[in-house]
């Protein structure tokens, strides 16, 4: 339709005046909705007694979406290149907000089939559309620091938990004044559930069209003012050539980096999956009772979601200086030494538990981070996003994995509220020895071989259209005043601003 033309990949090409730092933020109003998946634990229990089930067929919800990601990003990562990322990211908030209205309309009438199809389905679809979709045009706009750009979107993924867990709470409320937190069964006639899921289903799809707004790639032959890619410091192995999808998956380095992530992300979702039961297991008196109270527990799950977060943007932006190689040998192996002293001395006092396990999180997000920048290094720009989309296949596989490995020590060990420090010490040095499976393969990572680099016929023919669009952009160059850039980036440091103060908040119960 005519109308929807303005999706199309030539009516994305930014003008030579477009201000880079308008990215960001598109990026961000992306990846803060959709983490709202982090989330889902807020009304789990809820769910459980609203559809009269079990834990399992509510969590197989959550499961569905992050398997959907990984696929839905592999699948379609090359159609997300070829037509640009504005029709991307218009179609990410479309099933995404699909999604939570097919949701709502399953709790409403009962039936959690459709909660399936609606969150598990087409919001993982979204969820992996979503993810992919701004990384690589932030890379093209931030040849200088493509970590720092990275972390920049990516940051928002683990932020996106902070804000919907307390909105989540204070929505439920305000479609239901009996609601309490601590009684899931408050909730089981789903009214506040339903509620709940319309107005985030609404809500995000306005936020995620800031970024449908915003969001350009840049023309051909652009770099930032000052910046000479032929003078710039290249790292060892950085390349300068590109390689397709098709044939980035035929290297070494992709399998390889593959395995990175897959052990990183195994190793670091074991603890978020277990996070508040773990830090009261790990502190029981004589008698058998947690000296961490439930509130303590939450705070603590909330100060790792900010670490998450921080580490994101700080450990990708860091390997912008120290290179992409070093720094994941800084995620796995000094990763394997904080899983130790966590096994070994984390039960000593609350405050080396929250500090280990808190740095071993930040090495956990910074992982998702760094990675786009790590690809971007092996092999180039064209089809970077691409060949992310089918790197996320390693965490739809650690999303399986990870979760299995600790739970299934700690089934052997005890039911809740049996389990000690000392039934966690098994699992525990089990991450360190897929940690250390990661970082030998990082050690074999090499730059790929020239002979898998692109066709430049396919470059030339990509670029030649960029060009064209480039043309009609001058012609109809959109306002990029600071008006534009303040109201922006304001919504999105609102959202992060209101999410880092209730964190901080709820972990004060920590302390």
């Amino acid at each position: 339709m005519a109308m929807l033309s303005v999706l199309d990949r030539e009516h994305t090409v930014a003008p030579t005046s477009y201000n880079r730092w308008l990215i960001p933020p598109a990026a961000l109003a992306i990846h803060l909705c959709i983490g709202q998946v982090y989330a889902t634990s807020v009304y789990k229990n809820s769910m459980v007694e609203h559809f009269d089930t079990s834990l399992t067929a509510i969590g197989i919800v959550f499961s569905v979406a992050i398997v959907m990601l990984g696929l839905a990003a592999a699948v379609l990562g090359t159609w997300v290149d070829r037509v640009g990322p504005r029709r991307a990211m218009f179609t990410a908030a479309c099933f995404w907000a699909a999604g939570f209205m097919v949701g709502a309309l399953g709790i409403a009438t009962s039936q959690l089939w459709l909660l399936y199809l609606g969150y598990g389905v087409l919001g993982g679809i979204g969820l992996g559309i979503g993810y992919i979709s701004p990384v690589s045009t932030l890379i093209k706009w931030f040849p200088d620091r493509p970590g720092l750009a990275t972390g920049m979107a990516i940051m928002g993924f683990g932020g996106g938990a902070m804000v919907a867990s307390p909105a989540s709470r204070q929505l439920m409320s305000f479609f239901d004044s009996g609601y309490d937190p601590s009684d899931p069964a408050s909730l089981a006639d789903g009214t506040a559930l339903t509620g709940l899921f319309v107005c985030l289903g609404v809500l995000y799809f306005l936020i995620m069209m800031i970024g449908v707004a915003n969001i350009r790639v840049p023309a051909p032959g652009w770099k930032p003012e000052g910046f000479d890619p032929s003078t710039a410091d290249r790292k060892p192995m950085t390349t300068d050539k590109d390689v397709a999808a098709d044939q980035a998956i035929r290297t070494p380095q992709f399998w390889l980096l593959w395995v990175v992530l897959f052990c990183n992300v195994t190793a670091g979702i074991g603890i978020l999956e277990q996070a508040a039961g773990m830090i009261q297991d790990f502190f029981r008196d004589s008698s058998g009772t947690s000296t961490v109270t439930v509130a303590a527990a939450g705070g603590f799950v909330g100060l790792l979601s900010l670490f998450n977060m921080a580490g994101r943007f700080v450990w990708s932006s860091t390997s912008d200086y120290i290179g992409r190689k070093p720094t994941y040998m800084i995620y796995l192996g000094v990763g394997i030494v904080l899983y130790v002293l966590l096994a070994l001395t984390g039960s000593t006092a609350t405050a080396v538990f929250v500090l280990l396990a808190a740095i071993i999180i930040s090495f956990y997000g910074g992982g998702f981070a760094t990675v786009p920048a790590y690809l971007r290094d092996l092999f180039g720009v064209f089809q970077v996003g691409a060949i992310h989309g089918r790197l996320l296949t390693a965490w739809s596989a650690a999303g399986v994995a990870g979760p299995l490995i600790i739970n299934g020590f700690l089934d052997r060990a005890g039911g809740v509220g049996e389990l000690t420090a000392e039934a966690y010490r098994p699992a525990l040095f089990t991450m360190a020895g897929v940690l250390a499976v990661g970082f030998v393969a990082n050690l074999l990572i090499r730059p790929v071989d020239p002979r898998h680099h692109a066709d430049t016929s396919e470059v030339e023919a990509r670029t030649k259209a960029d060009a064209a669009g480039a043309r009609t952009a001058e012609d109809h160059a959109p306002s990029t005043t600071g008006v534009r850039l303040v109201l922006s980036w304001g919504v999105v440091s609102v959202l992060l601003v209101y999410g880092v103060f209730e964190t901080l908040t709820t972990a004060l119960k920590l302390f």
